[in-house]
């Protein structure tokens, strides 16, 4: 029987079906971190347990990390504590554990490919909604909460019901300075954010196929905002270089065997799927979002729709408007702007920083706009010095950060003021998501970066 890319990696994990249930569900990866594991710790605590596998485990502090002195100690004491909490919990029961100083620290969805932890036809899960940038590598990859945390330290296994299967082909070619994050924000403008509930989404056609693994990640990452349970892409000879020589990838026979193995993941070709979107890659330009969720996005030189246009109810859509402090039908270029954010599991790699400076390079940053630049992890940021980018940055007027989640989710000290607007990279633009009462407008690192030096919504097609 043909199947999918989704049900070879899938059916290949169940180890057992219930009927009329969900399915006992292996794990290869589980990725943990500070906010989301120590009740779960607590949890095996009261039950005696221990953890299963631990070199299947692999523990990272992100969330409330610091982006500046990471030398010193951490000032918040909850942030402290779970910190030390994560690093007290991994030592007990030996698993890895990259905190703050360590070579390896960053955000944990861009270290994980970094170190080739993500793996082709692996399913991974993390108590982090995100965990669906991994399916870039044609993995299985979703996010669980805290309960089910504690069933994978426990078990290595979840039960988890199988999802219906959708898949999006983006044919064509996709005009400039349109990136990987611009097709993500036009998908989910087009699905809404609830348009992928109850699928797991494989992403095909020429567009996919001739973006980066960087840029699949990206539009991996945010298949959870049209509310897909995960988002995947068949590996290919992009993937498999990216992969091959990382610390943690096969080598020798090993890798022999399992390139044999990774080149049978693709769908067949009478694969069939619950649904089909197609789209046109001419169709795309650079994004940008006007509301309180990121399917509230258009396309940088349109106006803001007007509630008759736009699904759902209109009080909710005038509220969020409100919130924002726009009309309908404003011109969203030439709004300005407080902060800029580069950086979280979303657009903080190498790639995203080379777009920033393609922009910002002979220019100053804004005097009014504050701008935060965060790698997502140390490697990003050496690369960034190797590359001479940090000597653009500086001359724009620019500071680079140290590793982190940073303003993606404020549960650090870089947030948003109340009632500041910020053109931000990251993936979710929730009332107070960067801050209590911050205002987020959604974007790629090139709209981020024409913002920046101009203070206000810029089409970035007009400085490259």
């Amino acid at each position: 029987m043909s199947k999918s890319l989704f049900d070879k990696v899938w059916d290949s994990h169940v180890v057992r079906s219930i009927e009329d249930g969900p399915d006992v569900f292996f794990i290869d990866r589980h990725l943990i971190h500070e906010v989301t594991s120590p009740v779960a710790f607590v949890g095996l605590e009261s039950r005696g347990l221990s953890v299963l596998y631990p070199d299947r485990t692999f523990a990272v502090a992100d969330h409330n990390t610091p982006t500046i002195n990471q030398h010193l100690p951490v000032q918040d004491p909850l942030s402290a504590n779970q910190l030390k909490t994560l690093e007290n919990n991994a030592n007990k029961y030996g698993i890895s554990h990259w905190g703050l100083g360590h070579q390896n620290n960053g955000i944990v969805h861009v270290v994980g490919p970094e170190n080739g932890i993500t793996l082709p036809g692996a399913t991974i899960v993390c108590g982090d909604s995100h965990t669906s940038t991994h399916g870039a590598f044609g993995a299985i990859a979703f996010g669980i909460g805290t309960s089910e945390v504690e069933m994978v330290l426990t078990t290595q296994c979840i039960m988890q019901p199988k999802p219906k299967k959708m898949r999006i082909s983006i044919n064509g070619k996709l005009n400039n300075a349109v990136t990987p994050k611009d097709v993500g924000l036009y998908i989910i403008s087009q699905l809404t954010t609830s348009g992928a509930t109850g699928y797991f989404v494989e992403y095909a056609g020429d567009v996919f196929e001739n973006m980066t693994m960087e840029g699949r990640m990206t539009v991996c990452n945010l298949s959870i905002e049209m509310g897909a349970r995960g988002g995947m892409i068949a590996p290919d000879e992009k993937t498999f270089e990216y992969i091959k020589g990382r610390p943690m990838t096969p080598k020798g026979a090993d890798w022999d065997k399992a390139m044999a193995y990774w080149k049978t993941l693709k769908s067949d070709a009478d694969a069939t799927f619950d649904k089909e979107v197609v789209f046109n890659a001419e169709d795309i330009e650079p994004m940008i979002t006007y509301g309180t969720n990121p399917g509230m996005g258009i396309g940088i030189s349109k106006n803001i729709p007007s509630a008759d246009a736009v699904e759902g109810g209109k009080s909710t859509y005038e509220k969020s408007l409100a919130y924002m402090g726009y009309s309908e039908n404003d011109q969203m270029i030439g709004k300005k702007i407080d902060y800029v954010f580069i950086g979280s599991c979303t657009n903080g790699r190498i790639e995203d920083f080379r777009a920033f400076a393609s922009i910002v390079k002979g220019r100053k940053k804004a005097d009014h706009v504050t701008a935060w630049l965060v790698p997502g992890s140390h490697v990003v940021e050496a690369k960034i010095k190797e590359e001479g980018l940090l000597e653009i940055f500086e001359e724009a007027g620019f500071v680079l950060r140290e590793p982190g989640c940073s303003a993606c989710l404020a549960m650090n000290d870089d947030k948003v003021p109340a009632g500041k607007y910020a053109v931000s990279t990251s993936n979710r633009n929730f009332e107070g998501r960067q801050g209590p009462g911050s205002r987020t407008l959604l974007a790629s690192p090139l709209v981020a970066a024409a913002a920046a030096v101009t203070g206000v919504v810029t089409d970035p097609r007009e400085l490259l």
